[in-house]
């Protein structure tokens, strides 16, 4: 009895030694920089941030498999004091069988924001070395483009007949204006001309009055 409870004890650091290994196949390797992401404020990486790691992987594996990942089936293995280490990640069918590089790596890019918050690190502060960078999610602008270049048109028609309506308004006016000073030169020409006429007959009038006495005597 007591050898069995042994067995199982130590069964998953047993486990862990035979499938996680550096350079694994299926494994990836992860390095943290705790210190240049929190400063004086950062902490020390024991046996709980690893349990915490651990259980963001898990959580990741679940969301993108549909299946239910636990920690004891995310393997740590040759960590060293700069925070870096491997794992990999077992079926939780079967703890023999590991699951494939490619998934763990959509599940951790998938994840990678809450992964990044549950240690207070970032893509640039916690590198999981040969995956791709986040899985960001696609922009979905709150506006459709259509809607945009549609509004964009309309604004430019819109501004282009207020534009030529203006003009013709102007247009009209400076005619207009143009039209009363022809005018007003008109008649000041015409006044001009009937003053000089007066003044003429006026002249004449009067020498025609002083021969007038001279022609009876």
């Amino acid at each position: 009895m007591l050898e069995k409870i042994f067995f199982f004890l130590c069964f998953p650091s047993v486990l862990a030694e035979m499938l996680c290994q550096p350079d694994a196949p299926e494994g990836f390797n992860v390095r943290l920089s705790i210190k240049t992401a929190l400063g004086e404020e950062a902490y020390e990486w024991n046996r709980n941030e690893k349990f915490f790691f651990q259980a963001a992987i898990a959580y990741a594996m679940s969301i993108h498999l549909k299946q239910e990942f636990s920690v004891s089936d995310v393997l740590v293995c040759n960590e060293t004091p700069r925070v870096s280490f491997w794992f990999v990640v077992t079926s939780p069918a079967n703890p023999l069988l590991l699951i494939d590089k490619a998934n763990v790596e959509m599940a951790v890019r998938k994840s990678r924001n809450r992964i990044n918050s549950a240690l207070l690190l970032s893509d640039t502060t916690m590198e999981f070395v040969g995956a791709l960078p986040t899985l960001a999610a696609p922009f979905i602008p709150a506006t459709p483009p259509w809607l945009i270049v549609f509004g964009v048109v309309i604004g430019l028609i819109a501004a282009g007949i207020v534009f030529l309506l203006v003009s013709t308004v102007v247009q009209k006016k400076r005619k207009k204006n143009q039209k009363t000073d022809e005018e007003d030169d008109d008649e000041e020409e015409r006044v001009k001309t009937v003053e000089n006429r007066n003044r003429s007959d006026g002249v004449y009038n009067a020498s025609f009055s002083d021969d007038e006495p001279n022609t009876q005597m």
